[in-house]
C-alpha cells in the first residue's frame, strides 16, 4: 500500500473490540518498530511507551474512570463512564512518554539550542505517535488518540513502574474495528496553503 493511502486509512475509530486477528506479540512489535525508526531532533530518541494488554489495559482505563469520578458531576458521569468503557473495550492501549532526562542533557550539551529542545521533544512525541497509529491502521486495528494526562499521571506510574523523569504526552487505544470513522471533511486548499516559484 502506498504510504499517502496508509495516511488516508488512519482514522479516529471510536468503536473498538478485542477481535485483533493478530497475536499481541506482532502488535507489540509494529508499535515498537513504529517508534524505533520515527525521527527525532539530534536522534534524541526521546520517546517512551508502555504497551498494556489485557488486565493492564482494564486497569489503565479503571484508573481514568476512577479519577474522573472525583472532578465529573454526577448527574454528568453517565456519559464519562461510557466513553471510558468504550476504549476498555479495545484490545490495548500505547502510552506515549517522552524522557525529560534526555530533553535536560541536550540542554546542557547544546546550550545554543536550549530552549528549543522541550519543543523538538513534542514533535518526536507527536512523530512517534502519528507513525504508530498508522501502522496499527495498516494492520485493520482502529485506534484514537486520548489525553488523560496529567490528572491520571501519577496513579499510573506507580501502577506501571514509570520512570520519574517520563512524561506522559498521550494514550493510543486501540483494537479491532467495530464501526468505520466517520465522513472526514477538509477546509478549503487556499486558506491552508501557499505554494510560490
Amino acid at each position: 500500500m502506498a504510504f499517502l493511502d496508509q495516511i488516508k486509512q488512519r482514522r479516529s475509530i471510536y468503536t473498538i473490540g478485542n477481535n485483533v486477528s493478530l497475536d499481541q506479540t506482532e502488535v507489540e512489535n509494529t508499535i515498537k518498530e513504529a517508534v524505533r525508526h520515527s525521527p527525532s531532533s539530534f536522534n534524541s530518541q526521546t520517546s517512551r511507551v508502555v504497551i498494556l494488554f489485557g488486565e493492564s489495559h482494564q486497569n489503565f482505563w479503571n484508573i481514568v474512570r476512577d479519577t474522573l469520578k472525583k472532578i465529573v458531576p454526577a448527574d454528568a458521569f453517565e456519559g464519562t463512564n461510557n466513553k471510558i468503557n468504550s476504549f476498555a473495550a479495545g484490545y490495548g492501549t500505547a502510552l506515549f512518554y517522552e524522557d525529560l532526562e534526555v530533553v535536560k542533557e541536550l540542554q546542557a550539551q547544546f546550550p545554543l539550542y536550549a530552549d528549543n529542545f522541550p519543543v523538538w521533544s513534542e514533535h518526536s512525541s507527536a512523530i512517534a505517535q502519528f507513525a504508530t497509529w498508522t501502522a496499527l491502521a495498516e494492520k485493520n486495528i482502529g485506534a484514537s488518540l486520548q489525553h488523560y494526562n496529567p490528572i491520571i499521571d501519577d496513579e499510573v506510574s506507580i501502577a506501571f513502574d514509570v520512570p520519574s523523569n517520563w512524561k506522559l504526552r498521550a494514550q493510543l487505544v486501540f483494537g479491532s474495528i467495530e464501526a468505520p470513522a466517520g465522513e472526514k471533511t477538509f477546509m478549503d486548499d487556499a486558506e491552508r496553503f501557499k505554494t510560490f516559484n
